[in-house]
C-alpha cells in the first residue's frame, strides 16, 4: 500500500484506504474517492494531481494524494 502521490500515470488504481480527519475524507469521498473505487493519475502538474474518479477528472493536492491509498 503507498500513497497515490507515487503511483505511475495512466495506470487503473483501487484505492485501500482514505487516512485524514473525518472532514478530510467526507471531503474526498464528495469528489468520488471510495474504499473499492477505480482511480487513475491523468497527469501530473506542479505539486497538484489531475486524477479521473469515475468519469470525471479532479485536480487534488500532493497533501489530498497523500491521504489515498492505493
Amino acid at each position: 500500500m503507498m500513497p497515490l502521490v507515487y503511483a505511475d500515470t495512466g495506470l487503473p488504481l483501487i484505492i485501500k484506504k482514505i487516512g485524514g480527519t473525518p472532514e478530510v475524507k467526507k471531503h474526498l469521498e464528495d469528489l468520488g474517492f471510495n474504499v473499492g473505487g477505480e482511480v487513475s493519475i491523468v497527469s501530473s502538474l506542479g505539486e497538484n494531481l489531475i486524477v479521473k474518479v469515475k468519469e470525471s477528472r479532479i485536480a487534488v493536492s500532493d497533501e489530498l494524494a497523500r491521504k489515498i491509498m492505493i
